[in-house]
């Protein structure tokens, strides 16, 4: 009896073990799973407190702006929200929203992965016609990066360049940089400051990890990214307005920014932003992996050449095939953990030719090969197209959009 329970409690010791080694790590900065699918979205969304993007969400989007949501929505992609359906009331009822995203320059080229929340924002305004403010965090590379603050602020220009050539309004768009725009805007850093004042150290201690070994430079820095939230933070755009509602498509890693953000908005008598979150874009060697700058094989660069694209996916693209053609004929691939697949779930547009390749993948009659060749096609269109744009876009160009001003929307 004594050995049974022995042995009972062994058991338990190891499953309780394994749930805790299995269990995904999601901050900010940090996106780690020991499982091979990479991380559990569902239980992402209990652990944060957010709630799913369902089918009746979408459905509703769609009627409101009278065309089928983007294939980011249909699929999966964009995944989570928070009160997605506050904005929607309040559009309905006359009263638009803006939108709100950014980027860490914390490298010179940008990869796939960084375009994700870019091209959802992008087909948001052109599908609501509302303004757009795009952050550079330049300040918060400096902060946790090796990067001098001049090589910050340089990289911001240069993934502008980038984030313009996706098509962007000037007219309805407004990219800073946050060294650049807090020495410009007394609003804006107004805005910061009264948010900081609300936010104490245990507070952002607890969202974000922060200990006593950390700059002070660090424990300030959310509420830089909460600012531009506020739409009196943009007095020019929004005619000091503080009740113009803000939605801010991104990954899922940014929640505690917004946890923290929503929870300050009502105390400065603004109101609380609305989210919508993406998964992880998958990096080449697997879900399992991580994208990084210092490693150029770890995901499609902008700045590859359709050598390097078609190179990098035949060579280090993660298959979910069979060992041999035998075996993958028998028993079919693996899509959810096919990189290749999952890239096309990204960049395919159309629908059901993403369906038969995912029913011929799973069934064996389709080869690892033939799906990294329809992939490499896609991607160098996507790549090149984008390239010939970057090119396009001067120190003007850039002005243009950065220079603090009245958009085309009247408040």
């Amino acid at each position: 009896m004594a050995d049974d329970v022995e042995s009972k409690l062994t058991e338990m010791n190891i499953e309780a073990k394994e749930e805790e080694e299995s269990e995904d790590f999601v901050d900010p900065w940090t996106v780690a799973s020991s499982s091979v699918k990479g991380v559990d979205y569902d239980k992402l969304i209990v652990k944060f407190g957010c709630n799913k993007l369902d089918q009746d969400l979408l459905d509703r989007m769609e009627k409101i702006i009278g065309k089928p949501v983007h294939h980011f929505l249909r699929r999966g992609i964009f995944f989570a929200h928070r009160e997605l359906k506050m904005v929607l009331d309040m559009y309905e009822s006359g009263k638009p929203f803006y939108l709100y995203t950014g980027r860490g320059p914390s490298s010179e080229a940008m990869h796939l992965g960084h375009l994700i929340p870019f091209i959802m924002t992008k087909w948001l305004q052109d599908a609501f016609d509302v303004p757009l403010v795009i952050q550079m965090t330049d300040d918060e590379k400096f902060l946790w990066k090796d990067l001098t603050s001049d090589e910050a602020r340089r990289l911001a220009d240069e993934n502008m360049k980038d984030i313009i050539a996706m098509g962007f309004d000037p007219e309805k768009t407004f990219i800073f940089s946050d060294f650049e725009h807090m020495g410009q805007s007394e609003a804006f850093y107004r805005t910061v400051v009264n948010t900081q004042k609300l936010v104490t150290f245990n507070q952002v201690k607890g969202i974000f990890g922060f200990t006593e070994s950390d700059s002070i430079g660090k424990i300030a820095f959310p509420a830089v990214q909460a600012t531009p939230a506020f739409s009196c933070a943009f007095p020019e755009i929004f005619n000091n307005r503080k009740d113009v509602p803000c939605l801010i498509p991104c990954a899922i890693d940014q929640d505690p920014y917004f946890r923290m953000t929503r929870d300050v908005a009502p105390r400065m008598g603004a109101l609380k932003p609305s989210t919508m979150y993406s998964v992880f874009f998958p990096a080449l060697q697997g879900s399992q992996s991580k994208m990084s700058a210092s490693d150029p094989n770890s995901s499609i660069f902008l700045t590859d050449t359709n050598a390097q694209i078609k190179n990098k996916i035949n060579k280090y693209a993660f298959s979910g095939g069979g060992a041999t053609v035998e075996e993958h004929k028998a028993n079919g691939g693996d899509c959810d953990i096919d990189v290749s697949f999952q890239y096309l779930r990204f960049f395919l547009e159309d629908d059901e030719r993403l369906e038969q390749i995912r029913k011929d993948y799973s069934s064996g009659e389709l080869l690892t090969g033939y799906l990294k060749k329809e992939l490499i096609g896609i991607l160098q269109k996507i790549v090149s197209e984008q390239q010939k744009r970057r090119a396009e876009v001067t120190d003007e160009t850039i002005k243009l959009f950065t220079t603090p001003r009245k958009l085309k929307y009247d408040y």
